[in-house]
C-alpha cells in the first residue's frame, strides 16, 4: 500500500460522477456516510474505503448499491450500527486499503459473520489464515501493487490452516481498482468481470450475514 518513497500506488482510475442516496453523520470523532434500503432488514455492512477517502463518489457508489440488496451500508463503527441501525447480523467490505483492513478484522472480531477483501494487499505475515468467519478475497490478475505470487502464498496458507470457509477469485486481465473504480461501460471487455465480481460480492453476503 501506501508508504514514504511510494506514497498513493494506485491510480484513482474512473471518478463516478455520483451525489450518492445516504447522509453523511458524525460517529464520535468519526466522519462517515450512511445508506439504508427501503425496509429494515436487521443487517449491516461496513464499507473500508480505498486510500482516495470515503468520500469519493466510487465509493458512495458501492455502499448504496449493497444497501439496496438489504443491507445498512456505513463506513462506521459496530456501536453506532447496533444501536443507532439496530444491526443484529454485521459483515464488512473493503477496497485497497480497506481490503487489508477487512483481512485484519476477520481474525479478530467474530460478531463479524462475513467478510469481502477487494484487492487488499496480502499480509506477510504466519496469521493470515486464522480468520473467524467466511472471507471472501476478490483479485486482479495484472494487479500492479498485488502480485499473483503473493495471492499464490494466500492461497497455500489459507488451504493448509483455514479453518472457516473462504474463496479467493482472481479475475483475468483486469487491474487494481477495477470493482469500484471502472465505469460499467468502460470497455465490453472489462464489463463481464466488473459485474461477476459486483454480482460475487453481494452473492457471499446474502449468504453469510
Amino acid at each position: 500500500m501506501a508508504n514514504e518513497a511510494y506514497p498513493c500506488p494506485c491510480d484513482i482510475g474512473h471518478r463516478i460522477e455520483y451525489g450518492g442516496m445516504g447522509r453523511e453523520v458524525q460517529v464520535e470523532h468519526i466522519k462517515a456516510y450512511v445508506t439504508k434500503p427501503p425496509f429494515d432488514t436487521g443487517k449491516a455492512v461496513i464499507v473500508i474505503q480505498d486510500i482516495f477517502g470515503w468520500q469519493l463518489p466510487n465509493t458512495r457508489y458501492m455502499a448504496d448499491m449493497i444497501a439496496g440488496n438489504g443491507y445498512t451500508e456505513v463506513d462506521a463503527v459496530l456501536k453506532y450500527l447496533k444501536q443507532q441501525c439496530h444491526a443484529q447480523k454485521i459483515g464488512v467490505v473493503g477496497f485497497c486499503w480497506g481490503g487489508v483492513a477487512v483481512h485484519h478484522v476477520m481474525m479478530k472480531y467474530p460478531e463479524f459473520r462475513a467478510g469481502v477483501s477487494v484487492y487488499g494487499i496480502v499480509k506477510d505475515s504466519e496469521d493470515v489464515h486464522s480468520l473467524k468467519n467466511p472471507t471472501l478475497f476478490i483479485f486482479a490478475e495484472n494487479d500492479a501493487v498485488i502480485p499473483l505470487e503473493q495471492v499464490s502464498l494466500l492461497t497455500q496458507k489459507l488451504k493448509k490452516h483455514c479453518k472457516v470457509e473462504y474463496q479467493i477469485k482472481t479475475f483475468s486481465g483486469q487491474t487494481h481498482g477495477f470493482v469500484h473504480r471502472k465505469r460499467e461501460d468502460c470497455s465490453a471487455e472489462d464489463k463481464p468481470y466488473i459485474d461477476e465480481a459486483r454480482r460475487n460480492l453481494l452473492e457471499w453476503l446474502h449468504k453469510y450475514v
